[in-house]
């Protein structure tokens, strides 16, 4: 006799609460593995596959593509026991984004079963419980639309757009964003929209309505994060000038040597690993409970990143054993998972020291806000030439003006003080830090 579990939404992280369905990766009928992935959910923070921790028959499914679901809510409903189900053994690992050593079992297609009582199969109405139903072989199922970035979904959805009659353009008639942005501008313009791509002139003036934006998804968890760090952390900021002409020669000599290139975010991540050595307490948080500030051993650097979701601050484990090749490889590795939104909970929390180089977007110095729990944040402004005193002689150099935020619980003005001009010598002058290698 088989007995019908239900599988809930887990615990997706730190903060997240919810999660929206983007798609179902089983229907109701199928076989399922221990540790299979059912269904692809999005965060405020990443768009993760979650696997089942039951092997069986799937019996029903709750919510539909879009639908946004707090943690503990049901997911689905799944007959265990049957004979002919030859559910596979496995871990039970629920955590998201991460499977286990078992691999995916075969997926069949049975007769749908009635669902659990009180459960609704692709929002139909609740039916009275059942036995599990006898294996039946069947046909497989459509293929699924090959589109693998969850952007371009989020994309397609928003325009209304059917991505199941669109030909995509990548290998194996993989849809890409382009294809996406491509249909939605040959597509006439719904309720005086812009059609993504068109020109700004297009659009028509503004009515007198006033517009409501949901603080949601990343938007909410970014302003919910935003404003915990101004309530609880009383952050103070200094900043100083520097002369980079001399860290932006020692790039280009280390570049111009061969092998591979590194990024000037790379050196100045290791500019301040190496200041976080000499001044540890500002790699630490606030235990408020305990009334103690946490130094930590480690430096798990996180580093913001813009994405089309929005801002994202994923993080480099163990930074401050990693030398700037390994540095500029993590980087780019975190920052192309953050655009296409594949980046896991684990690779966006538990950092203690936050990289900000919003000189990319032309500005030139900022007032960072502390990245809550951390104690402190370097922001980085553009590196632009400017009249510089250099050896006594006026001189066109290349400067840039360096911003520490910290919370001043952890420490006094005199130590954030000396961690930022350690930083800036080692900007002006790259042989400081040979000191420290």
């Amino acid at each position: 006799m088989a007995q019908v579990l239900e599988f809930k939404l887990p615990d997706l992280g730190e903060g997240l609460t919810e999660a929206e369905i983007v798609r179902w990766l089983v229907q109701v009928g199928d076989v399922v593995a221990v540790d299979q992935p059912v269904v692809e959910v999005e965060t405020a923070k990443a768009s993760v596959e979650v696997p089942c921790p039951y092997g069986g028959v799937v019996t029903a499914r709750y919510g539909e593509e879009g639908t946004e679901l707090p943690v503990g809510a049901p997911l689905l409903t799944v007959a265990v026991g049957a004979p002919e189900a030859e559910p596979e053994s496995g871990s039970g690992n629920v955590l998201v984004g991460y499977g286990t050593s078992g691999a995916p079992g075969r997926r069949r297609r049975v007769r749908p079963a009635a669902p659990v009582r009180g459960a609704r199969v692709n929002g139909a109405a609740p039916a009275p419980a059942a036995s599990a139903p006898a294996v039946t072989p069947a046909a497989a199922p459509g293929g699924p639309v090959p589109v693998i970035s969850p952007l371009v979904r989020r994309l397609a959805r928003e325009g209304g757009l059917d991505l199941r009659g669109l030909a995509g353009s990548g290998p194996d008639g993989l849809i890409l964003r382009a294809d996406v942005e491509r249909a939605l501008r040959a597509a006439p313009a719904r309720d005086g929209a812009r059609p993504a791509g068109a020109p700004a002139s297009a659009v028509p003036a503004p009515g007198t309505a006033e517009v409501r934006v949901p603080l949601k998804g990343i938007r909410g968890a970014v302003a919910d994060k935003l404003s915990r760090s101004r309530r609880e952390i009383p952050d103070a900021t200094c900043w100083v000038d520097a002369d980079a002409t001399e860290l932006m020669r020692a790039r280009a000599a280390m570049n111009a040597a061969g092998g591979p290139k590194i990024s000037l975010l790379a050196l100045l991540a290791r500019v301040c690993t190496a200041a976080l050595a000499r001044f540890p307490e500002l790699n630490s948080s606030v235990d408020t409970e305990a009334r103690e500030v946490v130094q930590h051993p480690y430096v798990h650097l996180g580093f913001a990143a813009q994405t089309d979701r929005g801002l994202v601050v994923p993080v480099v484990r163990d930074a401050h054993a990693r030398g700037a090749e390994s540095l500029t490889a993590e980087f780019a590795r975190l920052t192309e998972a953050a655009r296409a939104g594949t980046l896991t909970p684990g690779e966006l929390t538990g950092g203690t020291f936050t990289l900000n180089n919003y000189g990319v977007f032309g500005v030139d110095g900022s007032t960072p806000i502390v990245n809550h729990p951390e104690a402190a944040m370097l922001g980085v402004g553009r590196i632009v030439p400017k009249p510089w005193v250099h050896e006594g002689e006026l001189a066109v150099r290349q400067v840039v003006q360096l911003s520490l935020t910290f919370d001043h619980r952890v420490c006094d003005g005199g130590t954030a003080g000396g961690f930022l001009r350690y930083v800036a010598d080692c900007v002006e002058q790259p042989a400081v830090l040979l000191r420290t290698l």
